[in-house]
């Protein structure tokens, strides 16, 4: 069997094995990332010049699991999966690991590219106008370097970066990414996300309950990580971390920390949480930020709430990737419990 053909029956088995079978746009995607492997299998013997893939569609669409599912099963030793979150950490650590160095930028991408002839970047969003200015020079030094990049997100090219303030800061990023990538809008009508009927692991197995308020404050530690940095939560035992909104994401927390606590705990409840329009901008961007973490995690959450999922969502604001997080927290069972 041609090494695309495998590409192709690996993916599809899968989704079969998940309960569900690709749509026709799925399918179409598929035939291209598989395209993308067989040519990385020819090219084994040199440095790959395989054209990128950037794909970019409506939240739940399946864009991530399918390039996930195609990373697992493209039987490739040199390549190299990153998150939007996870990647900024990792890069902003190794270029103070060599930031006495002239080109402390490039030395700390290569850190982290290693050998690689893919690298993979799920949920690629910019924002920020600093991380617009590394995503550029990663870009950069990467196809320089001949590296093949499969990207997925929820933004075409040109709305990256939207804010009409920076916009033209990156710029030079989306040049780099239509000239070098081929660009892919995985269409469709469902969010499947939304008709999920299976909790039976990860992110999906967590629930989201509705609950009056509590009558008085949870009893409190703390508990230390990162960098010395002290953060008080409810508890931290037995591997689940249990936490108020409030300490998560109305006290002063990074996605460093979330990041750090997805690898040291495995299961979470988040207590407490107000309807989305009742707290402000950081707040909300941190709990948008805690979502994208603990579903690449794929880590069951417990979610407590003064409202309901359908009350809540129904609130979220127009903030900057607030439609992936309404997306995902639809992949979670709902209840109601009369008193906490």
């Amino acid at each position: 069997m041609r090494s695309k053909d495998r590409l192709v029956v690996g993916v599809e088995k899968a989704a079969a094995r998940n309960g569900f079978a690709l749509d026709a746009g799925q399918q179409a995607l598929l035939e291209r990332m598989a395209t993308l492997g067989a040519d990385l299998d020819r090219s084994s013997l040199r440095r790959s010049s395989t054209r990128s893939l950037y794909i970019h569609g409506d939240a739940g669409r399946g864009k991530s699991w399918l390039a996930d599912a195609f990373y697992a099963e493209l039987p490739l030793a040199q390549k190299t999966r990153v998150h939007f979150h996870g990647f900024f950490d990792e890069l902003h650590r190794s270029i103070h690991d060599h930031r006495i160095e002239r080109d402390a930028v490039e030395r700390a991408i290569d850190d982290i590219t290693q050998n690689s002839r893919l690298l993979f970047f799920d949920e690629l969003h910019v924002h920020d106008a600093g991380d617009a200015r590394l995503l550029t020079r990663l870009l950069d030094h990467v196809f320089q370097r001949g590296l093949t990049v499969l990207a997925t997100s929820n933004y075409a090219p040109d709305d990256l970066l939207p804010n009409p303030i920076w916009h033209h800061m990156f710029e030079p990023g989306i040049a780099l990414i239509k000239t070098h990538m081929d660009v892919w809008n995985l269409a469709g009508p469902v969010d499947y996300r939304s008709i999920n009927e299976e909790h039976d692991h990860g992110f999906a197995a967590g629930s989201w309950t509705m609950a009056p308020a509590r009558s008085a404050a949870p009893e409190q530690q703390t508990l230390t990580v990162v960098k010395g940095r002290a953060f008080t939560v409810t508890s931290a035992d037995d591997g689940e971390l249990v936490a108020t909104f409030d300490q998560l994401c109305s006290a002063a927390t990074s996605t460093v920390e979330y990041l750090n606590w997805a690898q040291s705990f495995s299961r979470w409840a988040i207590t407490d949480i107000p309807s989305f329009g009742t707290v402000d901008a950081e707040a909300q961007q941190r709990f948008i930020n805690v979502i994208d973490v603990l579903v690449d995690a794929d880590i069951p959450v417990r979610f407590s709430s003064t409202v309901d999922l359908s009350g809540f969502l129904a609130d979220v604001s127009t903030r900057p990737d607030a439609f992936r997080m309404a997306s995902r927290l639809q992949l979670l069972e709902t209840t109601t419990r009369s008193s906490c």
